[in-house]
């Protein structure tokens, strides 16, 4: 099946949440629409009019861009969709100004980001809510 991607695609709740329950074991339901109206920009993966992968593009409002929830639903998992979109979402930010962008990752997940072209960098992390 071919995969058609798109940049900034209108996504409606009932899309993500499918997809993030797939994707992320997650059944909880989020309103995604205040993520998407301050996102830079965001990149959906479709087979035919199935969302089956997904990126978000965050920002400061200047120079740094930080791409967020990268997924792809479980089916259609090891065919490069995730790479794809990694690979438009550093051409959308570089196209919208941004000068810098930045991925926190779970290490497991290293090497996928380091073939994707990402330098290891140190960070830190905060829980604020339980």
């Amino acid at each position: 099946m071919t995969i058609e991607y798109k940049n900034d695609p209108k996504l409606g709740n009932e899309a993500l949440n499918a997809l993030w329950a797939a994707a992320w074991s997650s059944p909880s339901r989020r309103d995604f629409q205040p993520i998407l109206s301050r996102s830079l920009g965001h990149v959906g993966a479709f087979a035919g009019t199935s969302l089956v992968g997904f990126i978000n593009i965050a920002w400061d409002g200047g120079i740094h861009a930080f791409i967020l929830d990268t997924c792809v639903d479980p089916a259609f998992r090891r065919r490069g969709i995730a790479s794809a979109l990694v690979e438009r979402a550093k051409n959308l930010a570089r196209e919208r100004g941004a000068e810098w962008l930045h991925v926190d990752f779970e290490p497991h997940l290293g090497s996928f980001y380091r073939k994707c072209g990402f330098a290891p960098t140190e960070a830190g992390l905060i829980r604020l809510r339980d």
